[in-house]
Parts: structure tokens; sequence; C-alpha cells
């Protein structure tokens, strides 16, 4: 018996980022998910972008601005232990 084309696929070894089970997939392809939990992931997929900007919580800048001066003046005034 001869043969003519031997067919390689070259696979690794990855954990699924839900389940954290090992799995094997192609070599460079992009899943992170075993075969199991792909069905499992799509309920939670986000669908479009968000609107507007991201913000911080807090009142606005001027009260994180506040607070990094107060912690700055400590830092300058040097340790009273």
């Amino acid at each position: 018996m001869e043969v003519d084309e031997v067919e390689v696929i070259e696979l690794e070894l990855k954990y699924c980022e839900r389940c954290g089970g090992l799995w094997l997939r192609r070599r460079g392809a992009e899943q992170v998910y075993c075969p199991p939990c792909v069905p499992k992931m799509l309920e939670f997929a986000i669908s479009g972008k968000r609107k507007g900007k991201v913000r911080l919580p807090g009142s606005g800048d001027g009260e994180i601005q506040g607070r990094c001066a107060e912690l700055a003046a400590l830092c300058v005034e040097g340790g009273h232990a």
C-alpha cells in the first residue's frame, strides 16, 4: 500500500476561557471557547456598539482632580509616623 499524499493538520492545546477545560484547536485559530461552551456564550453576545462616552463614576472630573490634589499634598508633607 502506497501513500501518495499525507495531509498534516497542526493542532494546539487550548484551555476554554469559560469552563477551563482543555481541548484541541487548529493552530493559529482564534477560538477561545470549547465546542460545548460556544452555544452557551452566544446567549451572552452583545449586539451593536454602546453609544455615548465612557465615564468614570462620580460627579465629574473636578471631584477626581480634587482628590488627586489632596493625595499629592499628603505625599509632599512627608511621613509623620
